[in-house]
């Protein structure tokens, strides 16, 4: 399937503390390597841009060349201690008009006994223009599983 990515991991962390690392945009963007001007908040467009993650030195330097792209989230829903729903363009924004398509990223949490399930998915990569489509997926597909890894190491400090 091309249309939608899905990651998942148990993070030995408490609900609440996964919760806060995804939900507060100061502590999203340390670990995700975005800085994020201002709180997450339904409805409403918050934007950011690249930055390098503070918790990984190698996807930092990766994160490098594109440090400054903007990268704006049209935050669709939030729900407590369980979900973070938000749109963008994937890639970054330098070429996406307003009425360019988007895809849906969600952050599921479910509390599991080891820890934290968390479940990341983005979907609607078919609404994208052919010519982008394949290049986002495959971009997206190893940068979640990266982002999996960011949010445990940044929770393990």
């Amino acid at each position: 399937m091309t249309d939608k990515i899905q990651k998942t991991a148990t993070l030995r962390a408490p609900l609440a503390k996964v919760w806060s690392a995804i939900s507060d945009s100061a502590a999203f963007g340390a670990w995700f390597g975005m800085t994020i001007e201002g709180p997450f908040v339904e409805g409403q467009t918050v934007q950011g841009a690249i930055a390098k993650t503070q918790v990984d030195d190698e996807i930092a330097e990766q994160q490098a060349p594109h440090v400054g792209a903007r990268c704006d989230l049209m935050i669709e829903r939030v729900v407590p201690l369980s979900l973070l729903a938000f749109r963008w363009h994937p890639g970054t924004n330098a070429d996406a008009g307003p009425n360019a398509p988007t895809t849906l990223v969600t952050f599921e949490l479910e509390e599991v006994s080891e820890g934290t399930r968390l479940t990341i998915t983005e979907s609607g990569f078919d609404a994208l223009p052919l010519e982008q489509r394949a290049k986002a997926f495959a971009d997206n597909e190893g940068g979640w599983q990266a982002q999996l890894g960011l949010i445990a190491k940044y929770l393990a400090r």
